[in-house]
């Protein structure tokens, strides 16, 4: 599935990925390939991504590895929207 992550001065992220966790409002919720659509508000935590994961440098240091060798972005507040294998992450 397709994952592009934007903050207000740019697009972090954009590619391909194998699942995607977010902070939901809720809870922390994962999605994978044909996830049902979804769109959700986000809170403080972490964006964890899975897969083949290329980080632009401009951006490498917002970034951090997980202990499960996933990628890492905190964010503090946003939204996310799922909808035919694409993930967009709109984060602050």
């Amino acid at each position: 599935m397709h994952l592009e992550i934007v903050s207000p001065e740019a697009t972090l992220f954009s590619g391909e990925v194998t699942s995607v966790t977010v902070p939901g409002i809720n809870g922390e919720f994962q999605m994978l390939s044909n996830h049902a659509p979804i769109v959700s508000l986000l809170q403080k935590g972490n964006v964890k991504i899975q897969g083949n994961v290329t980080i632009d440098e401009t951006f490498e240091s917002k970034f951090t590895k997980g202990a499960n060798g996933e990628t890492v972005l905190s964010i503090n507040s946003g939204t996310v929207e799922m909808k035919d294998n694409k993930v967009i992450v709109l984060a602050d």
